[in-house]
């Protein structure tokens, strides 16, 4: 990637990312108040492990739903972007949109892949957590907080490389002059 498309990757990867825990942080709250409809004694009082689970799938509805809406907005297959990568690979045709619709469900697609990459998500927090509170000895707390960081970062990396597969918002007119049919003088540019 030439440094020109890299800075505003970048800049946008770090706005994704805040927002991306932003809309976690929404649905911590929306888990705690799921949770307490449910299991509170004084509300539905049903089962602790049973309301858990219904409030973290509701938990991360709420995050799939603002991901797509706001964090990832213009992202993943189905959607209309404008990709560079897309016309350094079109060959003869040089730049090319990626907005040719996926008519297969992307949405639905899209929240199945969130469930399973925040579910494997969850499995490494409680191996994460057991590894550096039981085997290591550190801190419940400590442990936990270093979980939490690792597994968003699991969890970003995952859902905005496989899930929405953002790619830099530049079209082949963005680069200027430098940009021919086949993309020769940026690939000189990068060569440098």
């Amino acid at each position: 990637m030439t440094a020109a498309l890299a800075k505003p990757f970048l800049s946008e990867r770090v706005q994704q990312f805040v927002k991306f825990c932003l809309v976690g942080g929404s649905g911590v709250v929306v888990d705690m108040g799921v949770l307490f409809v449910l299991a509170d004694p004084k509300v539905l009082a049903l089962n602790v492990a049973i309301s858990k689970v219904c409030a973290a799938e509701v938990a991360l509805v709420n995050n799939f739903v603002w991901n797509e809406l706001w964090t990832f907005k213009g992202c993943g297959p189905g959607r209309a972007r404008h990709s560079v990568r897309a016309g350094l690979a079109g060959g003869e045709s040089g730049a090319q949109r990626t907005d040719a619709p996926d008519l297969r469900f992307p949405r639905l697609r899209r929240f199945l892949f969130f469930n399973a990459i925040c579910g494997i998500g969850i499995v490494f927090a409680v191996l994460l957590l057991h590894l550096f509170h039981s085997f290591l000895g550190w801190n419940l707390y400590l442990s936990n907080l270093l979980t939490i960081s690792l597994v968003t970062l699991w969890n970003f990396g995952m859902n905005a490389r496989f899930n929405w597969q953002c790619a830099p918002m530049h079209s082949a007119s963005d680069l200027g002059s430098n940009w021919t049919r086949k993309g020769a003088r940026v690939r000189e540019r990068v060569d440098r």
